[in-house]
């Protein structure tokens, strides 16, 4: 982690969306995501999802953020009638590819996500949205907004994300170095990613904190309901450093075990 005073934070969304375009390259070859496993099960969805996504069969799903695909293609294996969108166009372009290999189905959109409103034009039954989804937002009730005048009434978003404790941690887990507040944006300056640290190509982003009661607001000011609030004292994925499996796919920091939230989960209905 780097700050870099001469970095301009008003210039966050095309920073980031030239480093996700970058991590793309390497994360389509990586084993974090395997690609080459995914592509014999199409199933990439992890229990804490799954168990709130319930029978989508039919259902007419939004995914939004959704990185290259891996996951939206999945939707659209159980079922769901998939819109995914991503701002990254490397991205898009790796899900487009992936989806005509896979002869799939789900359409696929490049666009900032503050911008759904103004490129997609159905409203959707469920919205989804999982991992890595909050800090590189700046606005919250933007974001809510936007989600909100997707949904059909009756219908409900599904926000799976690591938890906002992490993110005060430094990168080893021994000390706390940033707040949990949202007081400003972080420049972060790192080589490689959560998927392939081996990587040594630069990349330079910008990302904010966001507390649990600021999330939820959010939402609860477009008049969404909030029915179902979790949290897991483990993640998914070995994504952090010093980790270990202590399940199958269940992952804690060695040092802290079971002490710390690791993701929370919630649900809002229109």
């Amino acid at each position: 982690m780097a700050v870099n005073n001469q970095i301009n934070t008003n210039e966050w969304l095309s920073l980031n969306r030239k480093s996700w375009d970058e991590r793309t390259n390497s994360h389509v070859n990586s084993d974090f995501y395997n690609l080459s496993d995914f592509k014999k099960k199409i199933d990439s969805l992890n229990c804490i999802e799954l168990d709130l996504l319930g029978n989508i069969e039919n259902e007419s799903l939004l995914h939004l953020q959704c990185h290259f695909g891996m996951d939206s293609l999945s939707l659209e294996k159980k079922g769901a009638k998939v819109t995914a969108l991503d701002f990254s166009p490397n991205s898009i372009k790796f899900a487009n590819a992936l989806k005509k290999e896979l002869g799939m189905d789900t359409h696929f959109v490049c666009a900032d996500v503050y911008d759904t409103n103004k490129v997609v034009h159905s409203k959707f039954q469920t919205i989804f949205s999982s991992y890595g989804i909050v800090g590189w937002l700046p606005n919250l009730e933007k974001w809510a907004n936007v989600i909100s005048k997707q949904l059909l009434k009756g219908g409900r978003f599904i926000l799976v994300d690591f938890h906002p404790t992490l993110w005060m941690f430094d990168d080893e887990f021994k000390s706390i170095s940033y707040s949990y507040f949202n007081d400003e944006p972080y420049i972060e300056i790192e080589n490689g990613s959560y998927a392939d640290r081996k990587n040594k190509k630069e990349t330079t982003s910008i990302w904010w904190s966001h507390s649990l009661s600021e999330i939820m607001n959010a939402f609860l000011k477009q008049n969404l309901k909030l029915v179902k609030f979790q949290e897991f004292n483990y993640a998914p994925y070995d994504c952090f450093k010093n980790t270990i499996e202590f399940e199958p796919n269940k992952f804690r920091i060695a040092h802290l075990d079971k002490k710390i939230p690791m993701v929370y989960a919630m649900v809002f209905e229109s």
